[in-house]
């Protein structure tokens, strides 16, 4: 082909603006993938600062032995990344008697590096009043500033019990459920009260000095360690093969949605490590078809934890007769054997896993068609396919009343009544089989002149009925 200069200048700008697309994708596909947000973690330190804490306890006053553990522990946090602390003492501000049950402040705000500032407060507290633990950890809520990828914990250390009426437990819950904070911590100095604190968080009875030191550092260690899991999706066999499935993480207490993973395998087709938080207590749904749930699965901290399911699947291939095009949109209703509820609705031409198990179709056909007792086998493709439909090609003159009929076995079902208004060409797409229509002008009068046309579609084909009166 000889090029003339127009055609050649064309072709060099085509050239040009295939290039540039080329360039664009490669650039595309080269784009890192944008970083997981930086989780900060928050610690609250809830201080008991009551008149109690100057009993005398082991080597000294109770007071002394918590200002120097927790300041010891304060001093192993200083290099750790993405953490930020704050305290609230209670019981340090009036005198008791009388009783106030409003003594809790926020004595030091979350903020980074303020670990020195910590220590000082808690080297200057001078111990009066009495024990409002339900209101200090009410007024705690409002110690953690907004944040989008913050880690909220409460850790409470306490010689007694709640003094002014309050209830712990329903405040630690409301905490959770909000989504404030995470289970709380309770460091319990002394022993008799471990049924009333119990249920405010993870307690930690201490009952000497070493007890007091291991039981702070557990807690820190639970807070900052990494914890990992899988999660197996396992077939008949036991073995973990499934996978490509959305899985949703939520808090138990909170229900709020944490994380959403589409499951793989790694390099060495184990299932993927994902890090999760050893604090939260989670829901996971498996969204398979039907879903599968675990509640309430509680997490090992600084350990790889399993959490099997099992989800063994198979295929279930829709296909029409004769591949025909035209019914590119058809659809049928996936149920459980013997149930109504909706599972999935699945096009035609498309193939789709479920469990194994028991199933029913409802195609949503003309008429509708019912396939039940299908099976679906571990690994196999179950293939369901249905006769090639017809086309019916109604013409109309005038508006009217009627309905389209199936006849089975000398009895007549309704499935598909006329619009009103007329419209000259309706085409439905019907299964093969005995049809009527049965329609009556909107100006004719009298009963008598109601049309009766049966016809027989045929797989493939069009059939054409017209209505003159």
């Amino acid at each position: 082909m000889v090029l003339t200069p127009k055609t050649y200048a064309l072709t060099k700008k085509i050239y040009l603006l295939l290039l540039l697309l080329l360039l664009c994708q490669l650039l595309h596909a080269q784009l890192p993938a944008a970083p997981a947000p930086v989780v900060t973690t928050r610690i609250l330190f809830v201080f008991d600062a009551s008149q109690s804490m100057y009993g005398r306890w082991q080597s000294d006053m109770k007071l002394h032995i918590a200002q120097r553990i927790l300041s010891r522990v304060l001093d192993s946090l200083k290099l750790v990344d993405n953490l930020e602390l704050a305290l609230r003492l209670y019981g340090h501000q009036k005198p008791f008697p009388p009783q106030d049950c409003d003594d809790t402040r926020l004595e030091v705000p979350f903020a980074p590096n303020n670990i020195a500032e910590i220590k000082n407060r808690l080297s200057t507290i001078n111990p009066k009043g009495t024990t409002p633990i339900a209101y200090a950890l009410s007024e705690s809520q409002h110690d953690f500033p907004h944040c989008d990828h913050c880690r909220n914990i409460i850790v409470l250390i306490t010689d007694g019990i709640e003094e002014c009426g309050g209830d712990p437990c329903e405040v630690s819950r409301m905490l959770q459920q909000q989504g404030i904070t995470l289970k709380p911590f309770v460091i319990g100095i002394g022993t008799g009260f471990s049924e009333s604190l119990d249920c405010v968080g993870d307690f930690f009875p201490v009952s000497n000095e070493i007890d007091f030191n291991n039981a702070l550092k557990v807690v820190i260690r639970q807070v900052l360690n990494a914890t990992t899991a899988q999660v197996n999706l396992l077939d008949l066999d036991f073995r973990p093969t499934e996978t490509n499935v959305n899985m949703t993480f939520q808090d138990h207490v909170s229900h709020k949605i944490l994380h959403n993973y589409v499951h793989t395998f790694n390099s060495k087709g184990l299932p993927d490590t994902l890090a999760l938080d050893p604090l939260v207590t989670y829901d996971i749904t498996v969204h398979t078809i039907p879903p599968l749930r675990r509640d309430s699965i509680t997490i090992n901290a600084g350990k790889h934890n399993i959490i099997p399911f099992d989800a063994a699947q198979g295929l279930l291939s829709l296909q029409v007769g004769g591949n025909w095009r035209t019914l590119k949109n058809l659809q049928a209703i996936v149920r459980k054997h013997g149930s109504m509820e909706t599972l999935n609705v699945q096009n035609f031409g498309a193939t789709q896993k479920y469990l194994t198990g028991v199933y029913d179709l409802e195609v949503l056909t003309l008429p509708r068609l019912y396939i039940d007792s299908i099976v679906i086998r571990q690994s196999h493709t179950t293939l369901i396919e249905i006769p090639q439909p017809g086309i019916l090609a109604l013409r109309r003159y005038t508006d009217g009343y009627g309905n389209l009929l199936v006849e089975r076995n000398n009895e007549l079902e309704l499935i598909y009544t006329l619009p009103q208004s007329k419209d000259q060409t309706e085409n439905l797409l019907l299964l093969p089989g005995d049809y009527r229509i049965v329609y009556r002008s909107k100006w004719a009068d009298k009963s008598f002149y109601t049309i009766e046309e049966p016809f027989t579609i045929t797989s493939g084909k069009t059939t054409e009925i017209k209505l003159t009166r």
